[in-house]
């Protein structure tokens, strides 16, 4: 078989380089049809055999061809399937990008909404005159999580108006509704002012100062998208907003606090917490999408301070718990908030800031997740406790004085 003679500088279609007698030199056996064998000093190519591909060096800059297996062969982004389960499935076809905009089927974002209202209600409970009912803590944390889905879901729908031409360039987020066209923009925006009216209707059915109160809490709704733009800290504009729930339950159970200093200092001190947990959260879920995020051009505080994200974390944690204790002792708490939430909650985080693992996307969401419920949970438990035993106590003072009369 004779042998195929290639000039120097020609490429090979089957490898990536071009062929030059001055990078390197192919010597191997030729077989021919008697069976011989020779030995080139000339640039030669025999046929290849199966999956047997040429290494050959060119310029990086050189573009070449590329077979099926090669390792930089462009990644094709898996396309969209529908929702197989959860209520996603469930719901008829033409409302899924609609369910998917509001993050139905994540509500994590709702529960971290609603506990910064639990705990502000729980807390301002034993200020009320006289101290709020059991009953009516109940129905005002009710109204509480029905405005928390409701904001929630309206919050991620202008989120993803303003970030429609960010999305398709995050792997996480190139399968929502707007960045893959499953509906247009003013249809989210039609959507997005349905949400705002059913968020009015709730925040209608609180006492008036209620919604005094409440509406400025849109402006950080509204800005927390644009900040991911111009600021390394789009997380503390975020814990603006999620944090405003702890005000809220003072005005909601008939606590002033123009005329209540005690009550003013533990709302403000409570908020100020708040925004440290959510700053702290929301900086583990940043780091889920910090590579795709410095691709984009999205700042974030886990770009930032990537190298001392768990310093950062900590110092967080230090912040949220010392406000936390604060308002307590503004608001008169007993032992068992000190013990139960403040306690608790350093020992939750401390657990949590150890364990996560920061380089993993999954370990990253199942704290994200299951922090919401282990800290929050535990902060709320401390405030119920010592709830229901200034209650009691209350309860007994108010029949003795019946007894008295």
């Amino acid at each position: 078989m004779p042998r195929l003679i290639t000039p120097n500088g020609t490429k090979c279609l089957l490898s990536r380089r071009p062929v030059s007698s001055v990078a390197w030199r192919v010597s191997r056996q030729i077989h021919n049809v008697s069976g011989r064998s020779s030995r080139s000093s000339t640039t030669a190519l025999s046929f290849p055999k199966p999956r047997h591909i040429i290494p050959v060096l060119s310029p990086p800059h050189q573009r070449g061809a590329h077979t099926i297996n090669s390792p930089s062969s462009p990644v094709v982004p898996a396309p969209y399937s529908p929702p197989t389960s959860g209520i996603l499935s469930r719901l008829p076809e033409s409302w899924v990008p609609y369910g998917e905009l509001i993050r139905i089927d994540k509500p994590t974002g709702t529960y971290y909404l609603f506990f910064p209202c639990l705990f502000s209600t729980l807390m301002a409970a034993p200020l009320a005159v006289p101290v709020a009912s059991p009953l009516s803590v109940l129905g005002t944390g009710l109204l509480f999580f029905a405005g928390a889905l409701i904001m929630r879901g309206a919050g991620c729908s202008i989120n993803d108006l303003w970030d429609r031409n960010l999305d398709p360039h995050v792997s996480r987020t190139r399968h929502r509704p707007l960045a893959r066209g499953a509906i247009t923009p003013f249809q989210a925006l039609a959507y997005t002012g349905v949400q705002l009216l059913a968020g009015l209707g709730i925040l209608l059915q609180f006492p008036l100062p209620c919604f005094f109160y409440g509406v400025p809490s849109l402006l950080f709704v509204a800005s927390y998208p644009l900040a991911k733009r111009v600021t390394y800290y789009p997380q503390f504009v975020l814990g603006l907003t999620f944090s405003w729930g702890a005000v809220m339950g003072f005005p909601a159970l008939g606590v002033d606090l123009v005329s209540n200093s005690s009550a003013l200092s533990a709302a403000a001190l409570l908020y100020t917490s708040n925004v440290s947990w959510t700053v702290l959260y929301d900086m583990i879920y940043a780091h889920m999408d910090i590579k795709d995020d410095a691709k984009a051009g999205i700042k974030s505080i886990a770009l930032k301070h990537d190298a001392e994200t768990k310093k950062v974390l900590t110092g967080l944690a230090v912040v949220q718990i010392g406000l936390l204790g604060a308002a307590g002792m503004a608001a008169g708490a007993g032992p068992a908030f000190f013990i139960g939430s403040c306690g608790g909650a350093a020992l939750t985080l401390g657990w949590m800031i150890r364990k996560v693992n920061l380089k993993s996307v999954k370990d990253c969401w199942w704290w994200f997740v299951n922090g919401c419920w282990i800290t929050g949970g535990t902060i709320s438990a401390g405030l119920a406790v010592d709830y229901l035993l200034r209650y009691d106590r209350d309860d007994d003072l108010e029949g003795q004085k019946d007894n008295d009369a």
